[in-house]
């Protein structure tokens, strides 16, 4: 896989150097905070001409700047299950297939910090290049899973004590007012037809934003960092996020 642009190269040479394969840095471009951070972490680079970048880096905009890192580890869901109190909050991504989409979220969930993502082997975007883009070394913070079933999850978190949320657009307790349990996974669907029946079903919780202005809807992103922002402003309430 390859890293493109100077932050999300950046973050990994700060926080798993080891991954990365080979380095590339365009001459004549302004790129001296990536050569410390890579001499920080004592990382070589290869610097190339403007033209053999550009055969490298093909349509992205990658600032000048390109690393080689070793393909995505997905975490194990069981693993992140077993975690010691305080647990992280789960989302549980329905039919994201969006790769910008699933970039954005996992960028907005790192800056949040406690939560891990949770997404099935098909009918979603996988954790790739352009997410990796987007995501601007949000990968580098973030536990993302990657299950068979969604449903069967779902199970697994009740189990470990997890209570199931949903996101809906309208119907559902409003989510600033609403009074939820802990640990929470919340269930977030596609923007086109939300969440899936069969997931509907493992719900014991369903949590709507309250939108008194235009008859729209939020996007898939902005809507899960808006129920990310609630979940840490409570998280500060109680004392468990520094």
């Amino acid at each position: 896989m390859r890293l493109f642009g100077k932050r999300p190269v950046i973050e990994r040479l700060r926080v798993a150097p080891k991954t990365i394969r080979r380095l590339v840095i365009q001459q004549e471009t302004d790129a001296s905070d990536v050569v410390r951070a890579a001499g920080g972490a004592g990382q070589a680079f290869t610097s190339v001409t403007k033209q053999e970048f550009l055969k490298m880096a093909g349509d992205f905009h990658a600032q000048g700047v390109l690393a080689e890192v070793d393909e995505f580890r997905y975490s194990v869901f069981e693993d992140l299950l077993k975690q010691p109190a305080p647990r992280p909050s789960l989302f549980l991504l329905d039919r994201i297939t969006d790769p910008q989409n699933l970039g954005n979220i996992l960028r907005t969930v790192a800056c949040f910090g406690e939560i891990a993502l949770v997404i099935p082997k098909h009918e979603s975007a996988e954790v790739n290049e352009t997410v990796l883009r987007i995501a601007c070394g949000g990968e580098n913070y973030v536990p993302v899973a990657l299950v068979t079933n969604l449903v069967r999850a779902c199970e697994l978190a009740k189990k470990a004590g997890y209570w199931i949320a949903g996101a809906a657009i309208d119907s559902g307790e409003n989510l600033y007012t609403a009074d939820w349990p802990t640990p929470l996974a919340v269930i977030i669907g596609s923007e086109g037809s939300g969440i899936r029946p069969g997931l509907e079903k493992q719900l014991e919780l369903t949590l709507t934003l309250p939108m008194p202005g235009a008859p729209l809807s939020f996007n898939v992103a902005t809507a899960a960092a808006l129920i990310a922002s609630e979940i840490t402003r409570r998280r500060l309430q109680r004392g468990l996020t520094p």
